[in-house]
């Protein structure tokens, strides 16, 4: 199971009604984070979540709506007695800007590993995460992340005793290791079937959209894209500012063949967003709107 909440749903400022962008993944007693603007801690706090957990943080770009929560959020899992390692993983410069803003927090009882992004794309695994950063197009250097949890074969419990594979090794090689024992090698692939289906999330804020949004997007069980702006007449002042509309987050989604759409990082000038929704649903049926606290447990397949 993997859990996910959207934190925030604004853009450019935060409101009293809506935090900055930020998502939250929890999977298997680890927590990763997309981006950390202004009031990510108390948006955490809302939605009931916990700090210490936060394994890896991925910032998606330098604008501070992206990532001036990042101190206080560093101070407070701190006071929460954190001391296993943070990873963050953004842009190239990372390890300049986060040294920056750690100038107000200079002591913590946990390291901060930072990993710099400098190809356009980008793939790590951490915690069980498999995490694909990829590169997207707005005004600075900008990425996006698809997040996959993998899922290996059912174990073939009577392939395993027909082999004589020792009872004491099936859940090591159940979690993909390959075991030697008196001088013979037992491996994965001897006691399990083929991969099934894992769980996809893919995150894009800050961008015109690209194949590459499209491309790793791909059949993702949930989709969450910025919606700047989606009023008619505001598309020339995405395409100036580098950003995106409802309509062409649902054509991307459209494209991708992914399950469902949530928009999300609305222009704080953007009034009644729902009132646009059935337009977006012609595009593309399954999307929603962005809220904060939205959150839902995506399952594996039985």
């Amino acid at each position: 199971m993997l859990d996910v909440c959207l934190l925030g749903t604004a853009g450019m400022m935060p409101l009293p009604y809506r935090w900055l962008t930020s998502l939250m993944l929890r999977y298997n007693g680890s927590s990763l984070m997309i981006d950390c603007g202004e009031g990510t801690q108390i948006a955490i706090k809302e939605a009931g979540r916990s700090f210490k957990p936060i394994d890896i943080l991925c910032i998606t770009h330098f604008h501070a709506d992206h990532i001036s929560g990042l101190p206080g959020l560093l101070l407070t899992m701190g006071n929460a007695e954190r001391t296993e390692p943070l990873t963050i993983i953004g842009p190239q410069g990372l390890e300049r800007v986060v040294a920056a803003l750690r100038v107000i927090v200079p002591e913590l009882p946990f390291s901060v590993e930072c990993v710099e992004l400098a190809e356009p794309d980008v793939k790590l695994e951490k915690n069980g995460y498999h995490i694909h950063a990829f590169r997207v197009r707005h005004n600075v250097t900008c990425y996006g992340y698809s997040v996959e949890i993998p899922r290996g074969g059912r174990f073939d419990v009577e392939r395993a005793k027909a082999l004589g594979v020792p009872l004491k090794l099936w859940n090591r090689l159940q979690k993909g290791e390959s075991v030697e024992q008196d001088g013979e090698v037992y491996t994965p692939d001897m006691v399990l079937g083929p991969e099934r289906k894992g769980l996809k999330v893919a995150y894009c804020t800050d961008s015109r959209p690209t194949d590459a949004i499209v491309e790793a997007a791909s059949g993702a069980d949930l989709f969450i894209c910025e919606g700047m702006y989606a009023e008619k007449d505001k598309l020339a002042k995405a395409k100036q500012y580098k950003h995106m509309t409802f309509y062409e987050a649902a054509e991307m989604a459209k494209r991708a063949g992914v399950a469902e759409l949530w928009l999300t990082h609305f222009s704080p000038s953007m009034m009644r967003a729902e009132d646009y929704m059935p337009a977006v649903r012609k595009i593309f049926a399954n999307a929603h709107l962005g809220r904060d606290g939205k959150s839902v447990e995506l399952m594996f397949e039985e």
